[in-house]
């Protein structure tokens, strides 16, 4: 699909989550198969560019284009400031963030708060797709199917977003009072794609290559997006983009694999953030990789109890091996006892 003038390798995209898809990440997930990914939501309010959290935020360095920064805000004049100011920071395309659920964002009525007003929000969007279109930059928006379930207002949203000259909509489809509970509303994303003409993107509970086929045929979108199945699992992208393509299921990675993509992830982290930030946010990324792994959570203790980023490095570098060595003579003691060779001993 494209994005105004961008046309995008696939249509399997990663969902902006604060603290989680920064840049480091971001280039991860791209590498692997991601078609498209939007940032972590910038704040629209002047006084806190400067912050050293948002200036990583504002670092683009070596990102591939189209890079998309989300804003978020609730006054229209500070938001399309914000988007000329990110643009000139690097952004290729403005995300407008009105799905947030989180209560700090939707207490200064940011977020998915903003769909309780849809005067401001055709405001909103007007504003910011005026101050960006004299520069060639699309605007899309994220959304939510409405404030609480006797609230649904995702059709209307839709229509202000396409007449205002939103050139994507994405939906979560949950309201804001669902928080990530319950079931994705498929339906409501289905209703709202058979009425509007612009792309839209579908967005919950995607988490494997057959969700993803059985949401785009379900809803008709032109695109999914994944967010929460994405942590620890980057690779989920190529996979559910080979599956689209070809019908066929991708093998998982090898314990080699994974250790080289984590190992590659941690100095990107590391460098990014530095010693003393790096070794704490590095824990909840290194925690998603092996929770799910044979003795993972052990790993994941230990980590949470060093102190710095080398420590942190060889401890990830040497469960690896020793989990890839593990298996290795699991499976080689396996074919000898049925007088087999072993195709995977060299795999892992």
């Amino acid at each position: 699909m494209n994005i105004g003038p961008w046309s995008l390798t696939n249509n399997v995209f990663v969902a902006p989550m604060a603290g989680v898809t920064d840049r480091p990440f971001r280039q991860l997930c791209k590498r692997l198969g991601a078609g498209y990914a939007v940032s972590e939501m910038a704040a629209s309010n002047p006084q806190l560019w400067q912050t050293v959290k948002s200036s990583r935020r504002l670092n683009h360095d070596g990102e591939s284009d189209p890079v998309s920064v989300q804003i978020a805000g609730a006054d229209p004049q500070m938001m399309a400031q914000a988007a000329v100011f990110n643009i000139g920071k690097g952004a290729r395309v403005i995300d407008i963030n009105m799905g947030c659920p989180v209560k700090k964002v939707c207490n200064v009525a940011s977020g998915s708060a903003l769909l309780r007003h849809e005067d401001l929000v055709a405001k909103i969007l007007e504003t910011v797709v005026n101050a960006c279109t004299p520069l060639g930059i699309p605007v899309t928006l994220k959304t939510r199917t409405g404030w609480d379930r006797e609230h649904r207002n995702a059709l209307r949203i839709a229509y202000l977003a396409q007449e205002t000259g939103i050139a994507a909509l994405t939906l979560h489809g949950r309201t804001r009072a669902d928080l990530y509970l319950g079931e994705a509303e498929y339906d409501t994303i289905r209703e709202v794609k058979a009425s509007i003409s612009i792309p839209v993107v579908a967005n919950g509970d995607i988490d494997s290559p057959q969700k993803a086929r059985s949401v785009l045929a379900y809803t008709g979108a032109d695109a999914v997006m994944i967010g929460r199945a994405a942590q620890g699992r980057p690779w989920i992208f190529r996979e559910i983009d080979h599956f689209l393509r070809t019908g066929q299921t991708l093998a998982p990675p090898t314990w080699t694999e994974m250790r080289e993509l984590l190992l590659h992830h941690l100095a990107d982290h590391y460098q990014f953030y530095g010693e003393s930030v790096g070794v704490k946010t590095a824990r909840k990324h290194i925690g998603w990789y092996v929770s799910g792994l044979p003795n993972g959570v052990a790993l994941a203790d230990h980590i949470n109890r060093l102190d710095t980023t080398a420590e942190q490095f060889a401890a990830v570098d040497l469960w690896f091996l020793a989990q890839a060595a593990a298996d290795a003579d699991s499976r080689a003691a396996t074919c000898d006892n049925h007088g087999l060779s072993s195709p995977y001993l060299h795999a892992a």
